[in-house]
C-alpha cells in the first residue's frame, strides 16, 4: 500500500501534506453540502472525515516508530492534530445541520467559503514547507488572514441571528456558526505551528 512505502522513508512533510490535501477535499465537500444539502453530499463529508482520521493515525504510527524526525516530533503531532480538528468541526457541522433540520443561510455559505480558502492556504503551506519555507510562510500568513475574516463573519452572523424572534432557531444556528468559527480557529493554530516550524528550520 502507498502508506507502507512512505513509512520506510518516514517523510513527515509528505504525510502532513497528504493530511492537508485530504482536509481540503473535505472542506470542498462541505461547501457542496451547504449548497445542496442532500444525503449523498452529507455522506461524502463524513467519508472524507474518516479517511482524514486514518491519515492522522498513520502519522502517529510513524512518530511512534521513528527515532529521529526532520522537525520536532511535538510540532508534527500538534500540527497534525490541529489539521484533524478542522476536518472534525466541518463534519460536526454536517451532522448538526441534519439533526437540527436547518438549511444553510447566507452566513453559513460565506463562512464555509472562507474556511475552504483557509484550507487551501494551509495545504499550499504544507506542500512547500520542506523545500520552500519562505513560500510556505506566505501561505501560512494568508491562512491567518482567513481566520480574521471568519471572526468578522461570525460576529456579523450572530448579530443578524439575534435580531430574529425564534429562540429555538437562534440556538440551533448559533451552534452551526460556532463549529465553523472553531474550525477556522484550529486552522489558525495550524498556521501558527507551521510558522514556528519555519523559524526553527531557517
Amino acid at each position: 500500500m502507498w502508506w507502507k512505502k512512505k513509512k520506510a522513508n518516514s517523510n513527515f512533510f509528505e504525510l502532513l501534506h497528504d493530511q492537508g490535501r485530504k482536509t481540503l477535499e473535505g472542506l470542498c465537500a462541505l461547501c457542496e453540502f451547504v449548497a445542496d444539502s442532500t444525503r449523498e453530499n452529507a455522506e461524502h463529508v463524513k467519508d472524507v472525515e474518516m479517511e482524514a482520521d486514518d491519515l492522522r493515525r498513520i502519522i502517529i504510527d510513524h512518530l511512534n516508530q521513528t527515532f529521529i524526525t526532520p522537525i520536532d516530533r511535538e510540532d508534527i503531532f500538534s500540527l497534525s492534530r490541529a489539521i484533524d480538528d478542522v476536518m472534525d468541526y466541518a463534519c460536526t457541522t454536517v451532522y448538526e445541520m441534519q439533526i437540527y433540520k436547518v438549511q444553510a443561510d447566507k452566513h453559513i455559505h460565506d463562512m464555509t467559503e472562507t474556511l475552504k480558502k483557509e484550507c487551501k492556504e494551509l495545504n499550499a503551506a504544507l506542500k512547500n514547507l520542506q523545500h520552500y519555507p519562505n513560500v510556505a510562510m506566505e501561505h501560512a500568513r494568508e491562512a491567518k488572514a482567513c481566520e480574521n475574516k471568519m471572526e468578522k463573519e461570525y460576529r456579523t452572523a450572530l448579530g443578524d441571528l439575534f435580531e430574529g424572534s425564534d429562540p429555538v432557531y437562534m440556538l440551533k444556528m448559533r451552534e452551526i456558526y460556532r463549529h465553523l468559527s472553531n474550525a477556522a480557529d484550529r486552522g489558525d493554530e495550524a498556521a501558527n505551528i507551521i510558522s514556528d516550524i519555519i523559524v526553527k528550520m531557517t
